[in-house]
């Protein structure tokens, strides 16, 4: 038997709602984690390592409880599983919240297949665990699933394919679920943000360097326009990007709503985007797209 009513009220009598959120240890899920528990809802956050467990406790002011888990890592899924599932003693989870993610970029005739197998690894298969591992608490609470995507799940550009690739799965997954937890009356919805302002491209950066170091002389040349944009494009979206405080906003209106839409496209990046490649010939979207990619490299690298 599920928690009454009563049982789970927070101090101020309000219902209090449960959460996971993963990927909490900067970025996004960061900020999403902390906005929720601000709310009044109990996060669980994940994370990697012990001395992120402890910032967001201070940042949280305690509010917060750290889940140390590696989404690739089945073994720490099942773990934490069971510890959020003790710390609920007998409630079901209301939301999950499967943000974790990576970002593989580089062209997809010399993007080495290890890196294309973590980028799914991670973004894709990960994912798709601690969605099925949860399940059973999630059903107990008849809770809510999102998935935070982008508009890569929809189009493709180039240099994208690993990253584009994985969300284009992770849209399929998330459809799929979303259709076959209808009977359990599950709702499952994705946010698709453009780009966002975030430590992610840190990140990026260090992946590219990765990239970079794997590739011949003969490579280097082949994709010499191609390599310049993937070096330099990613620091102008850093600076770019829209602020997280409305990406969060959303992500909160689907995990609150009673109704959730099934996508949230956010920004007019991804809404540019998407209008681009549905309504104009995809030959000449092709020639647009393949042209800028090779000149932004130029314009952004330094003289």
């Amino acid at each position: 038997m599920g928690k009454t009513r009563e049982e789970k009220k927070g101090l101020n009598g309000v219902m209090q709602k449960s959460v996971l959120v993963t990927g909490a240890s900067t970025g996004i899920g960061w900020a999403t984690s902390l906005e929720l528990s601000n709310r009044g809802w109990r996060v669980f956050a994940t994370v990697r390592k012990e001395a992120d467990a402890k910032e967001l406790i201070e940042a949280s002011s305690g509010k917060i409880t750290p889940v140390i888990m590696d989404i690739v890592d089945y073994e720490s899924v099942k773990q934490g599983a069971l510890e959020i599932e003790n710390a609920l003693t007998g409630a079901g989870l209301d939301a999950l919240f499967n943000n974790a993610g990576i970002s593989v970029q580089g062209p997809a005739e010399i993007v080495p297949i290890e890196m294309f197998e973590k980028q799914f690894q991670v973004n894709v298969f990960g994912n798709l665990f601690v969605t099925q591992t949860f399940l059973p608490l999630i059903r107990k609470a008849q809770g809510t699933i999102v998935f935070m995507s982008s508009e890569s799940g929809q189009v493709t550009l180039p240099l994208m394919a690993p990253y584009s690739g994985s969300k284009f799965a992770i849209e399929a997954v998330a459809s799929a679920l979303r259709k076959e937890l209808l009977p359990s009356k599950i709702r499952v919805s994705l946010v698709e943000a453009a780009t966002i302002k975030t430590p992610m491209w840190d990140k990026v950066d260090t992946t590219t360097n990765k990239f970079l170091q794997c590739l011949s002389k003969k490579e280097k040349e082949l994709y010499a326009a191609e390599l310049d944009t993937l070096i330099y494009f990613p620091k102008k979206q850093a600076t770019m990007g829209m602020p997280m405080k409305k990406v969060v906003k959303v992500i909160l209106r689907a995990l609150n709503a009673r109704r959730p839409k099934p996508r949230y496209v956010v920004g007019w990046e991804a809404w540019a985007l998407i209008i681009l490649h549905k309504f104009f010939p995809t030959i000449i979207v092709d020639w647009v797209s393949s042209k800028l990619v090779r000149q932004l490299g130029t314009w952004l690298k330094p003289k």
